[in-house]
C-alpha cells in the first residue's frame, strides 16, 4: 500500500536536488563568464590582444615601453 508512494517521494526527491544542482552550476558558469550585467565588464569576442593592449596602455596600466615591447611580441 504505501510501497509505491514512497518510491515516487524518493523519485521526487532525487530529481529535485538534480535540479537544483543543474541551476547552481549554471549560475557558477554565469558568475564565472562575467555575462552578470550588474558587474558591467564584458569582455567583447571580437577584441584582440592588440585591442587589449592598446586599452591598458590608454587607461596607463603599462608604459609606452611595455607597450611597444608586448606589441612586438603579439606581432610576431
Amino acid at each position: 500500500m504505501f510501497g509505491h508512494e514512497m518510491a515516487f517521494e524518493g523519485l521526487f526527491t532525487w530529481i529535485f536536488w538534480l535540479i537544483l544542482l543543474v541551476l547552481v552550476i549554471v549560475m557558477v558558469r554565469t558568475i564565472r563568464s562575467g555575462c552578470c550585467a550588474s558587474c558591467g565588464s564584458k569582455r567583447s569576442i571580437d577584441e584582440t590582444p592588440l585591442d587589449i593592449l592598446t586599452k591598458r596602455y590608454v587607461r596607463g596600466e603599462i608604459d609606452e615601453e611595455e607597450f611597444n615591447r608586448k606589441r612586438d611580441d603579439l606581432e610576431k
